[in-house]
């Protein structure tokens, strides 16, 4: 049976704009303006028919508590980034372009080699560019101004990431 991808979801910058447009309703938690659509919550919905959806947000479990239920979702997921100490299996990509990617390592571990999406507003540009050649990795960079919109939920069903396919190269030799 096939497995389903992940989609790793961040909240500011992606279902929280700076900038947002016309249908966003402003809420007052954890004492910050937080700004969400009801948009968000039909395009969420209708992703987690391809997807599972997780928390890869900091977050992290007041997700949960204070944003799933705005945006009527249940429960998801939640990687943890708080009190994570770095290991040498993290591949924390650096570039002279980019800095780390902090949740790039707890990201991996979570997956643990399954085939995911991450819809971020902070994501090194060098780690989407070695992304684009992994069928079962699938990067979507969003502009913190403006946030989720309907072309990347787009992009995301278009093309979910698959799995790797692994060849046994001994197989073949005789």
């Amino acid at each position: 049976m096939a497995t389903r991808p992940l989609l790793f979801l961040a909240v500011d910058g992606v279902l929280n704009p700076v900038l947002p447009s016309p249908g966003f309703t402003a809420h007052r938690l954890l004492g910050h303006t937080v700004l969400l659509s009801a948009d968000h919550t039909d395009w969420l919905y209708e992703l987690s028919a391809t997807y599972d959806l997780v928390w890869a947000t900091t977050w992290e479990h007041y997700a949960n508590t204070h944003i799933a239920p705005l945006l009527e979702l249940p429960r998801l997921p939640v990687v943890e980034f708080t009190g994570r100490a770095a290991r040498p299996e993290d591949l924390l990509f650096e570039g002279p372009e980019s800095p780390p990617a902090p949740k790039w390592g707890p990201m991996l571990r979570f997956a643990g080699g399954r085939p995911f999406a991450w819809v971020d507003d902070a994501m090194p540009d060098g780690l989407v560019r070695r992304s684009r050649w992994r069928p079962d990795r699938l990067l979507i960079p969003v502009d913190p101004a403006h946030g989720l919109r309907r072309h990347h939920v787009d992009r995301l069903l278009a093309a979910p990431p698959r799995p790797r396919l692994c060849m046994n190269l001994t197989a073949h030799q005789s």
